[in-house]
């Protein structure tokens, strides 16, 4: 089982046994009646409201039939036992999977934290107007429309600038030379903002003027670039009402910012830097070996296209655990 897939199975266990009272120590202050026991211990009419309302979409388990709702509650009830048969084993306390479900509990907590804060912290329209002005002054006021040509080696790039010179077509050449896969479309990139691109490609775009193409090669880590801007356009920004839904957001993400840091202030934090870095722990057996030199690690994202910027990482998070499969629509 490759990582991603372990994390999205350990994760399920970890809200399940976050969820359930007396389940692995964790007391969960639930007095609702139960609808199954497995192994003594229950599983309660709340969670298995709060079970139907994730894997539905809101809905609850009046919503559903009954054939739905038994298949509803079997497929909790084969979680619960893997679950418990896992605890039994001592996976929820080595490894990789002890660590997930501590990311887990953690993301859990963080979100109902954040949740709570926010109740009474809603966004006010002067909140959002600022932000919109804010994010107005921050976005790039022209596109660029720029096609270009991807090869090895710097020599390489400057005969198929010798070649432009006498008068070759850009397409053509783009087509039988670059190794970019818009070579198929001669090279074309579309519409970009310069902040999509690496640093290098996007200076070298915005040094041109329509219809120019660039007489020195440019390189970037994806190789030798040959480029020509075609034309550009200013940036039309987006009217208040069709990004609010997205100004609150990020209002939100400022304002629980603000509190963690003041969350910071008042902690006891020690941080080792020197400690970062080191030998690792020996894998727990069954575990996967780390991939070999120049090989992908599963689930590891594909290269960037040439002259795109990298995407950075995610901040650390895990990933919500996905509920058992739904029941299926009844016929």
């Amino acid at each position: 089982m490759n990582h991603s897939r372990l994390a999205l199975v350990l994760l399920t266990l970890a809200a399940l046994a976050a969820c359930q009272p007396k389940t692995a120590g964790t007391a969960v202050n639930d007095n609702s009646p139960a609808v199954a026991t497995v192994n003594v211990a229950p599983i309660t009419r709340s969670f298995y409201d709060f079970y139907i309302k994730g894997i539905t979409g809101g809905k609850s388990p009046a919503d559903l039939t009954a054939e739905q709702r038994g298949i509803a509650l079997d497929n909790l009830i084969r979680a619960q036992v893997v679950a418990d048969q896992a605890t039994k084993e001592g996976l929820d306390r080595s490894g990789d999977t002890a660590y997930m479900l501590e990311l887990a509990r953690l993301n859990v907590l963080q979100q109902s934290m954040q949740e709570r804060y926010l109740k009474d912290r809603q966004p006010t329209e002067q909140e959002l107007r600022a932000e919109y002005e804010t994010q107005l002054a921050a976005m790039p006021k022209t596109e660029y429309h720029a096609r270009h040509i991807l090869v090895a080696t710097e020599a390489f790039a400057q005969k198929i600038i010798e070649r432009l010179d006498k008068g070759e077509k850009f397409d053509a050449l783009a087509k039988a030379e670059s190794m970019d896969s818009s070579k198929n479309n001669g090279g074309d990139l579309g519409w970009f903002t310069p902040g999509r691109m690496v640093p290098e490609f996007a200076g070298a775009v915005m040094a041109l003027k329509p219809g120019e193409y660039t007489h020195k090669p440019v390189q970037t880590q994806y190789g030798w670039h040959v480029i020509q801007l075609l034309e550009t356009r200013e940036v039309t920004p987006p009217p208040f009402d069709q990004v609010r839904q997205r100004l609150v957001q990020v209002v939100e993400a400022k304002k629980f910012r603000l509190y963690q840091d003041e969350l910071l202030r008042n902690a006891k934090v020690e941080k080792f830097p020197d400690k970062l870095v080191g030998t690792a722990a020996p894998s727990a057996p069954g575990t996967a070996a780390p991939s070999a030199p120049g090989t992908a690690a599963p689930g590891a994202p594909p290269a960037a296209a040439p002259g795109a910027a990298p995407t950075p990482p995610a901040a650390p998070a895990p990933t919500p655990a996905p509920a058992p499969a739904p029941p299926p629509k009844k016929n």
